[in-house]
């Protein structure tokens, strides 16, 4: 039986990019050496971060001045390196759910920092609109997709200070304005590589405004200077990345993906709308491309058990709703085929039929 992975992170990648990663941990390069044991030093391994350095810069039009790194920690650690290296006073936050507030939560330990606007009266259903942003803060930060509540932001807001967001998962998903952003960070583990890889895009003249002194390893500069090869990095997860942004680029680039991203969540979104059964769980101007979040109406939710039982006996992975929401998601990265939001389509329809 065919399997589709519509698991939210670590998720889903291209199969030619999984055999890729595998034959190099293997055999890298023809070297007789495997890429789990060579050393990042390699001569042979600086091309990999030099290539996917500069793919990312192509794939998103990035401007003069501004610096691709691979680190480690994940995006739970660049909560901490934001504000580390941004906040000097006053940080104003948008309050999109679970990772915006763990963001929010760090930064306090910095300074000041505001919450312009939430949607958590809601349970983080919807993005807030019509906010302002304090001119006198050091920056404001945006997580752009909320992977649990299945909302985003697919926009590029015009901010008059520095624009900070976390894209763990929606990275590569869509056509952007890095102009727009003082720094863009996230896990890979969604649309960029395997997991155990962040990725970081930052102004360079945006760094080095804070008086506080910043420990070696958690200050940008250090990494912008070394290449990201100040220690070693995650060696695997990088080439993996390479070996996507190649994917991307033979495959139409970030405009091919936006367009694949609207097809799928208009033939998911669709059926939740249709089906008697179903129900979305974000409002609709703020539905996320890349997290379909839905569960059963109230008078069918005795059948969620048999629901997930039946979706996963017919080869859906991972549809089980985070515990904030319940219910069911359905996580539609690049790399998910129409073939496989078809298939979920159709799982949902006979099920409908069954009751």
């Amino acid at each position: 039986m065919k399997k589709y992975n519509f698991n939210a992170g670590p998720s889903i990648l291209p199969r030619e990019v999984i055999e890729q990663t595998a034959a190099a941990c293997l055999d890298f390069d023809n070297s007789g050496l495997s890429l789990m044991e060579i050393s990042h030093r390699a001569k042979n391994f600086q091309p990999v971060v030099d290539e996917a350095e500069a793919l990312m810069k192509e794939l998103l039009d990035i401007p003069e001045g501004y610096k691709v790194l691979f680190l480690g920690g994940g995006a739970s650690l660049e909560f901490c390196m934001v504000p580390f290296n941004f906040l000097e006073k006053k940080a104003a936050y948008l309050n999109t759910g679970v990772w915006a507030t763990k963001a929010m939560k760090e930064a306090k330990l910095f300074g000041e920092v505001v919450e312009i606007a939430s949607s958590a009266d809601k349970n983080f259903t919807y993005i807030p609109q019509n906010y302002t942003i304090p001119t006198d803060a050091d920056y404001l930060h945006i997580t752009t997709n909320n992977t649990i509540y299945g909302t985003e932001i697919r926009e590029d807001i015009d901010s008059p200070i520095p624009l900070i967001a976390d894209m763990s998962s929606d990275f590569l998903s869509r056509p952007l304005d890095v102009s727009k952003y003082a720094l863009i960070y996230g896990g890979a583990q969604k649309n960029l590589a395997m997991a155990g890889v962040t990725f970081v895009i930052v102004k360079e003249d945006a760094l080095g405004k804070v008086s506080r002194q910043i420990p070696t390893m958690l200050d940008y500069r250090t990494h912008v200077k070394k290449g990201s090869m100040f220690n070693t990095p995650p060696v695997v997860p990088i080439y993996s990345a390479l070996m996507n942004l190649r994917y991307i680029k033979a495959h139409g680039g970030v405009k091919a993906m936006d367009k694949l991203a609207h097809q799928r969540a208009e033939i998911v979104y669709g059926e939740i709308d249709r089906n008697k059964l179903f129900v979305g769980t974000a409002e609709e101007s703020s539905r996320s491309l890349m997290n379909l979040t839905f569960v059963l109406k109230p008078e069918y939710q005795d059948l969620q058990d048999e629901f997930l039982a039946f979706a996963t006996s017919k080869g859906m992975v991972g549809v089980k709703g985070h515990r904030d929401v319940g219910g069911f998601r359905a996580s539609c990265y690049n790399a998910m085929s129409i073939e496989g939001c078809e298939a979920l389509v159709a799982c949902m329809k006979e099920f409908e039929a069954k009751h």
